[in-house]
């Protein structure tokens, strides 16, 4: 699997998937820009008029819930339902779930239309694994995303989904597989929205419709490999945001698989 995963890399770039985003004000700009930077072509539109007209132009649905109103969720429940019935993928970014109960109530309700992939912190995943606990620290994780496999588990074997969880390892968990990814570095914690772009560049990977897991793999890999080499060269969370960019785009081969450190086992 491993040799695929640089192929993905490959396919977006060729392709330039159209990825609808229902995302949220504070990560816009930086996600259409790294959704850019891989070759993916960025959409942002939290319409609820214009969804199921933009459902068809898309490859794949992105809804982040980082800044909720009513009119919005109305847009994201009607965008999930819409790209479902079409057996197009989307992903989940319950970004601080747990946190007040709306929040919660609003994930647990995407649940149901079934996203392809599900990203989040640890305890973003925790919370979402049992909505009556309240787990997160407003968006940030109060867990090592160790202490989230159950939880992962539990989410992906429920809703048939790929679970992503971030942290200092990253965990990506099918139903039957465990993939763990041992790059990035601590200073991506000081640039807000790291993880609602892992969670886009992931909408883009699984546009091809083909094995989730692996494309999962692939965008998260990419995105915590690219920010561990570009540590080198920042100064600090400024300029490695900036130069983040600048590597989604010129990576070669040679730097990502020279770099990337992953482990793939089985589920006992």
């Amino acid at each position: 699997m491993v040799n695929k995963i640089w192929k993905n890399v490959q396919i977006v770039r060729q392709k330039n998937p159209l990825v609808l985003n229902i995302t949220n004000y504070v990560v816009m700009n930086n996600t259409a820009n790294a959704l850019l930077a891989v070759g993916a072509s960025p959409l942002m539109s939290h319409a609820k008029n214009e969804i199921e007209e933009l459902a068809q132009l898309s490859s794949t649905l992105v809804i982040n819930i980082g800044t909720l109103n009513d009119d919005w969720i109305s847009s994201m429940q009607l965008a999930s339902s819409v790209f479902n019935s079409l057996s197009k993928p989307w992903v989940l970014d319950p970004v601080g779930v747990g946190a007040t109960h709306y929040r919660t109530a609003t994930a647990t309700n995407l649940l149901q239309n079934r996203p392809s992939v599900i990203r989040g912190n640890a305890s973003e995943i925790i919370a979402l694994a049992n909505s009556n606990v309240i787990e997160t620290k407003g968006v940030d994780s109060k867990h090592k995303s160790i202490e989230a496999l159950e939880a992962g588990k539990i989410l992906a074997e429920k809703y048939s989904a790929i679970i992503c969880i971030s942290g200092e390892v990253d965990y990506i968990i099918s139903s039957k597989k465990i993939a763990s990814i041992k790059n990035g570095h601590s200073l991506m914690t000081k640039v807000t929205g790291l993880g609602c772009t892992s969670t886009a560049l992931i909408g883009a990977f699984i546009s091809n419709r083909s094995d989730f897991f692996e494309s999962a793999i692939s965008a998260v890999a990419l995105l915590s490999v690219v920010g561990e080499l570009v540590e080198k060269k920042s100064n600090g969370p400024g300029s490695l945001q900036l130069n983040i960019i600048d590597m989604l785009y010129s990576i070669t081969e040679e730097e990502f698989m020279s770099t990337l450190n992953i482990e793939i086992d089985d589920i006992a």
